[in-house]
């Protein structure tokens, strides 16, 4: 196994720059989820290059390669879309999407775990390993993605979500991914439990327009009606439970159309996270209920769309350990930081109610996520490094006639069957007017 470990981090090494330039490449022509063609390419071309046999278009636009055979089959993820945040100095001029979350490195790690397996070390594992760039896991532009669902072209808006439901994860038995950390330039690793899931909720308020001076008498306030029903979300913040780690954020996406028009057409959007399901359904119903009495109050109608957002993330502990120790074999200056939950939520989760799963995040950048400031300062601690602690894992996994992966698979119990998870999805489509 320490032979494997060290021809796969030489190999690693070896693509390095090659994968580093192509990082480069991918964050220079960010794109929004569900219209990453450009990044698919990029990634398609890479796996041919390395001469692995690839399916491309799955959801849209993600991409799939394997090597190997055998029992288990461990998966490595990457996610091919930008967030937006159009005053990243690396943003899209035209869209606003900018890699100001670190998927392009995630990519980058994926790619070099790529490079590292040929056929010759493959011999030596009982096992196959999948590469899957997966669309759409920013959950943005709700709007443009609902559209798509109404062409037929999706059915969830998540990628992750959409690949399961097409049965992309069907002979996957295992996954792993890293996740660029928040300010944290060094080498580093931070391992948790559990992270937030949520759903989301589109808001449209219709009241009745009439001119906001002369006779504002006659109309019927939407902005005020959202107002009240935002304040309705606030007031009843103090019955959500600590342990639960709530948290709904809404934002206007529409105020009106005139400033001198009475506004009859307000719309919002939330998320409505929580640390377990239980949380997030019974805090949704209090949400419509405050929006639904800010409508109440001045005589407006709402209409309220919820849409399923991603599970809580789940990790496996003991996959969760393996990671741990190859990292410190990866880089000696390695930091570990042990937490329990994180608040962000990721479709990631949604894989692991089904298979286990791990998703640490990892060092090499400054910034905060999601904000201008999230830079990448060291493309080797970023990309290369977990590229390397990762294929060491693999090698835990599917070294000794994959004993280490049975065992991790003998002792995990699914939350759902995949009929039981769509069906999951599927309740939390509604709509209340």
């Amino acid at each position: 196994m320490e032979k494997l470990k060290q021809l796969v981090c030489a190999r690693i090494d070896e693509q390095a720059q090659e994968v580093i330039t192509l990082v480069k490449s991918i964050e220079s022509e960010a794109e929004l989820g569900y219209k990453e063609q450009k990044t698919a390419a990029k990634i398609a071309s890479f796996f041919a290059k390395q001469g692995l046999p690839y399916q491309t278009g799955l959801a849209l636009t993600g991409v799939k390669a394997s090597i190997g055979a055998g029992d288990v089959n461990v998966a490595i993820l990457g996610e091919l879309d930008a967030v937006l945040c159009a005053d990243s100095p690396k943003a899209d001029p035209n869209t606003g999407a900018a890699h100001a979350c670190g998927h392009a490195v995630q990519l980058g790690a994926l790619l070099a775990v790529a490079t590292a397996f040929n056929e010759g070390i493959m011999q030596e594992l009982a096992g196959k390993i999948t590469f899957m760039a997966v669309p759409a896991e920013e959950y943005v532009e709700i709007a443009y993605r609902n559209a798509l669902r109404e062409q037929g072209k999706i059915k969830y808006l998540g990628g992750k979500q959409e690949l399961i439901r097409l049965g992309e994860f069907d002979d996957v038995d295992m996954a792993m991914m890293i996740h660029s950390e928040k300010n944290q330039p060094a080498n580093s690793v931070s391992i948790g439990k559990s992270s937030n899931g949520f759903i989301g909720k589109t808001i449209q308020y219709i009241g009745e327009t009439s001119h906001a001076a002369e006779s504002p008498d006659l109309g019927v306030n939407a902005l005020n009606a959202a107002m009240l029903g935002l304040m309705g979300i606030h007031a009843m913040r103090e019955t959500f439970r600590d342990a639960d780690a709530i948290r709904v954020h809404p934002i206007i996406t529409k105020g009106g159309d005139l400033v001198n028009s009475v506004p009859a057409d307000v719309r919002l959007e939330t998320y409505v996270r929580a640390k377990t399901m239980q949380a997030i359904d019974a805090t949704h119903e209090k949400v419509d209920r405050a929006l639904q009495a800010g409508a109440m109050a001045v005589g407006a109608k709402v209409v309220i769309k919820t849409t399923p957002g991603y599970l809580p993330l789940i990790s496996n502990l003991k996959m969760n350990k393996l990671f741990v120790e190859n990292a410190k074999v990866a880089a000696s200056d390695m930091q570990v930081f042990e937490r329990d939950h994180f608040a962000a939520s990721l479709d990631m989760g949604d894989v692991s109610h089904l298979m286990p799963v791990i998703h640490p995040f990892t060092g090499g950048v400054t910034g905060e996520l999601h904000s201008k400031d999230f830079c990448v300062v060291d493309y080797y601690k970023a990309c290369i490094v977990p590229a390397k602690t990762l294929a060491m894992t693999v090698i835990d996994l599917l070294a000794n006639k994959a004993i280490t992966a049975k065992e991790v698979l003998k002792d995990f119990k699914p939350v759902f069957t995949k009929e039981e998870y769509i069906k999951k999805l599927d309740s939390y489509f509604s709509c209340k007017e």
